[in-house]
């Protein structure tokens, strides 16, 4: 399964628990047994003593005020855009993989369109600078495309390089001797990646990004998976800084998702402007990680 999919795995299932317990009257009866029944009043004052209802709460906040500062710039065809590159990547095994984690087609839109609300407000409140352009160039890399065989013993490597130096043809030796199953048949074709791709050992996307179209490295590349034999299809070079500010700030920006640090600073001056005001005393506090202590009380502006 990507990285990018489980970030959008979040509890839904929790969230629906505390949006009933808190919008039903307190004398409902969620359950009996012989020992007695539980309330929505039981069951909600549990809920709210937990981790779990704490954060759950606190998730349920940030997308309400999420969407009303950021909701206009986040429209269904970009939900469904996202929906459907899901769809397409995991094929026959999207179905049981919503089911492994406990999501409808609807929850994981839903979930989509929370982590676009939150890359909204990434970019309305945290700007991208010249010198984190400056930084991000250093080890920016455009998409390159490439072929590989991957073996698992090095002497077998060599012998193969050695093969494609003496006019072997790559395609050939990839569908005879790549363990790569998935793309040996077609000449080893791996889709195109960046600097940022995260499928990928490091030390493959470091030998891969040195080779000019049409090289081929001459000293095998140990992974994890074995021994690759890498050639250069498709390198198009760096080029200037300049040629390439989109893409940039669009890595930046995806860096800035991951940290904790940014995305803290950047959701609690969204929250400040929500107007919120948590009515249940013993929740209060839900939000002071967010909110500076003068306001982690019941209100916040």
């Amino acid at each position: 399964m990507s990285k990018g999919f489980k970030k959008l795995l979040l509890a839904v299932a929790g969230i629906m628990l505390v949006l009933v317990a808190a919008g039903c009257s307190n004398n409902s009866t969620v359950a009996t047994t012989k020992g007695g029944k539980i309330t929505k009043d039981e069951f909600y004052n549990e809920m709210k003593k937990s981790q779990a209802g704490k954060s759950t709460l606190q998730t349920m906040i940030i997308t309400k005020v999420l969407e009303d500062q950021y909701g206009s710039k986040v429209s269904d065809k970009q939900v469904n855009q996202q929906y459907n590159k899901y769809k397409d990547q995991y094929g026959s095994s999207f179905s049981s993989i919503l089911q492994q984690n406990g999501l409808t087609a609807s929850g994981l839109k839903k979930n989509i369109r929370t982590n676009l609300l939150t890359e909204a407000a990434l970019k309305a409140n945290k700007q991208v600078t010249n010198s984190d352009l400056k930084t991000q160039w250093k080890s920016y890399q455009p998409k390159v495309t490439v072929q590989h065989i991957l073996v698992a013993k090095e002497d077998d490597a060599k012998d193969i390089i050695n093969q494609l130096n003496n006019g072997a043809k790559f395609d050939d030796l990839a569908k005879k001797s790549s363990t790569d199953s998935s793309t040996k048949n077609n000449g080893g074709k791996l889709p195109a990646f960046d600097n940022t791709d995260s499928s990928l050992p490091s030390a493959f996307k470091q030998a891969a990004f040195k080779l000019k179209n049409g090289e081929i490295t001459q000293t095998p590349v140990k992974t994890d998976t074995g021994y690759d034999v890498i050639k250069m299809v498709k390198n198009p070079g760096k080029g200037k800084m300049s040629d390439h500010t989109a893409e940039l700030k669009n890595q930046v920006y995806a860096k800035w998702m991951q940290d904790s640090t940014v995305m803290q600073s950047v959701l609690s001056k969204v929250l400040k402007r929500g107007d919120i005001s948590i009515k249940d005393n013993d929740l209060k506090d839900v939000l002071a990680g967010y909110l500076s202590s003068s306001n982690s009380s019941s209100s916040a502006k």
